[in-house]
């Protein structure tokens, strides 16, 4: 005796419907949607992810892991607003795997026995060399030592480089509030720092 089972067929969606009505699509299984949201989205993301790395292979690896990230994750979104606060959530799920994908160059071991030659390419972007030594340094133990909420701002607004809105979205506190805690965070900062 054979058993069957009804084919799971995604529900439709509008390639032109807002990006949480996407993500519901994607979440229901729509790869259609996901094409369109890359669309929509990995331009952006890619210019700006630019800004942080010169590496276009890292560039291009963290897209791909945030696209993934997208399809995998698809239901854990909830938009807070009418209109939605997806770009805030792309751009935090890609700035963390550029910097995932950072870490594991910088972790990978090289044998001192391998007789290929290494070419030099260029040198890291400051941004990477930033990016890369924020949480070692003095300045990640002064951000470790803020409270949540202040570290969130600033790490939202000055490290992730989203605006005071994005960050408003993200945190899902008004702008206001965003601004006076990255005010704060700074002044706390900087008596750290001296």
């Amino acid at each position: 005796m054979k058993l069957f089972r009804r084919a799971k067929h995604p529900p439709p969606f509008d390639p032109d419907g807002s990006d949480a009505a996407l993500l519901a699509a994607v979440a229901d299984g729509a790869t259609g949607a996901l094409e369109a949201l890359h669309r929509r989205h990995a331009p952006w993301l890619r210019a700006r992810l630019r800004y942080r790395s010169s590496d276009p292979d890292l560039v291009d690896a963290a897209l791909q892991e945030t696209f993934l990230a997208v399809w995998k994750n698809a239901g854990s979104f909830t938009a807070r607003t009418a209109d939605g606060d997806a770009a805030a959530w792309f751009w935090t799920i890609a700035i963390r795997q550029l910097i995932s994908q950072l870490r594991r160059r910088a972790n990978q071991w090289i044998a001192d026995t391998d007789p290929a030659p290494y070419e030099t390419i260029g040198d890291a972007s400051a941004e990477d060399l930033v990016l890369t030594r924020v949480e070692h340094g003095p300045l990640g133990q002064a951000l470790d030592s803020l409270s949540p909420e202040l570290r969130t701002a600033i790490q939202a607004t000055v490290l992730d480089g989203l605006t005071v809105r994005e960050a408003a979205q993200l945190l899902g506190v008004p702008e206001g509030t965003v601004k006076t805690r990255v005010m704060r965070a700074k002044a706390r900062l900087r008596e750290q720092l001296v």
